[in-house]
């Protein structure tokens, strides 16, 4: 069977919205984490987050926003788009012109999209709002399409004349882990030949704050303390926005087209806690039905995994239930190397599988595994694992990224060195 490519990447996130910046910045364990002024005011108990530079989209009106001019969008498209969108539309250019790609190459019937987000409360409140104020037929013609879950697919499907395969997963913080593996399962049965997937998110007062009232977020003021993944006095996660877009290809196309991949994606699995709507099992038992459904798609012994970009957002129970997770996956003996990029990124819900997939496949490419920051007393239960607190100038070949969310979904990815 073809190998399967990642040979485009286009990432707009917290710590830096081009792959020098990210790679840097992660090799650097320099963090995104802010106090924006949108989370200032006396209603918002959190004041944190990790935010989206160099974009102003806090108006109502989309042709009124700011971003970096070499991302042009018609006017006419735009009118249509919520935040993420726009993040994902500046993604998507990135890893469009990073593979290489012609108009063909993506309007042809062999190249797909699969996309992954919450859609955008804000636009959903804000036509709400409207349509209270000055009724029913003065609602934007729009402002479906430009709001609800879908809103991803719907854009960029229609923007880029695909014609593909395209669908958009909701599964909330293992969402765009679910597009990647799904994307991955398409071109092997031999139903597209290139697949375009996209996670993304907004990041604003209503994308984050409405989790306090889970008692999920972290209270920390502190921007260079609030996301501490593993660390004994982790609070909670900090929220954040943005978007990556990865390119899929079969080695035969790749070569084609005299493109150089990123890494080849072996294997994926999933496995769900059947436990609670909102709590991670206890002892992780779906995350670790996931690893072992991922290594046997990609034959592969859990022996043979190097390191693990853990989900660990930052949470007291999730963290803890990846933990054990991992020690009864990872034998003493193997000392398997872990750490959580959330620390610097913050944790971006749908987005984050993917954003986390684009890191390791950086880390593959150049030689390096991205340390766990912040974590000054790091938890009794992290145990036999190794856990990174530095980052490390290291080239490994096989690389496994765990993402889990609400409902105890649960998916692990498989990515090696090209």
């Amino acid at each position: 069977m073809d190998s399967i490519w990642i040979t485009g990447m286009g990432l707009i996130t917290s710590i830096g919205n081009d792959r020098a910046t990210v790679g840097q910045n992660l090799i650097d364990l320099r963090h995104g984490i802010e106090n924006p002024d949108f989370l200032t005011p006396d209603s918002s108990p959190v004041k944190v987050a990790g935010t989206v530079k160099d974009f102003d989209v806090d108006s109502s009106d989309p042709e009124d926003w700011i971003y970096p001019v070499e991302y042009a969008v018609p006017r006419a498209t735009i009118r249509s788009f919520s935040p993420h969108v726009l993040y994902a539309w500046c993604a998507v250019k990135q890893a469009i012109q990073d593979a290489s790609l012609s108009d063909e190459d993506l309007t042809n019937p062999d190249a797909g999209l699969y996309s992954s987000s919450g859609g955008s409360m804000r636009s959903i409140h804000q036509h709400f709002q409207k349509m209270d104020r000055r009724g029913v037929m003065a609602c934007n013609p729009l402002a479906i399409v430009a709001s609800i879950a879908g809103t991803l697919t719907f854009n960029l499907v229609a923007t880029l004349g695909i014609r593909g395969s395209s669908t958009g997963m909701v599964s909330a913080c293992a969402s765009s882990g679910h597009a990647l593996g799904m994307a991955l399962d398409e071109i092997r049965l031999g139903r597209q030949k290139r697949m375009l997937v996209v996670g993304a998110e907004d990041c604003n007062f209503e994308s984050i704050v409405p989790f306090c009232g889970m008692r999920a977020l972290s209270l920390e003021t502190d921007p260079n303390f609030a996301s501490r993944p593993f660390d004994s006095k982790r609070n909670g996660f900090v929220g954040t926005g943005g978007s990556v877009c990865l390119v899929l290809e079969t080695e035969t196309e790749a070569r084609r087209r005299g493109v150089t991949p990123y890494a080849k994606f072996t294997g994926w699995g999933q496995g769900s806690d059947g436990h609670n709507v909102a709590i991670s099992h206890p002892e992780g038992q779906g995350l670790k039905d996931s690893m072992q459904n991922a290594f046997k798609d990609a034959k592969v012994s859990s022996s043979s995994i190097d390191y693990v970009n853990a989900h660990a957002p930052s949470t007291p129970i999730g963290d803890a239930s990846e933990m054990k997770a991992l020690k009864a996956t990872f034998s003493k003996s193997q000392s398997i190397k872990v750490s959580s990029t959330k620390a610097l990124t913050g944790h971006g819900l749908s987005l984050s599988s993917i954003m986390e997939a684009a890191f390791c496949c950086l880390a593959l490419k150049e030689g390096f595994l991205p340390g766990s920051a912040n974590v000054s007393s790091p938890d009794p239960e992290i145990g036999h694992l190794h856990l990174l607190r530095e980052t490390i100038q290291e080239q490994v070949t096989r690389i496994l990224s765990n993402s889990s969310g609400f409902g105890g979904a649960n998916v692990s990815l498989i990515f090696e060195k090209a």
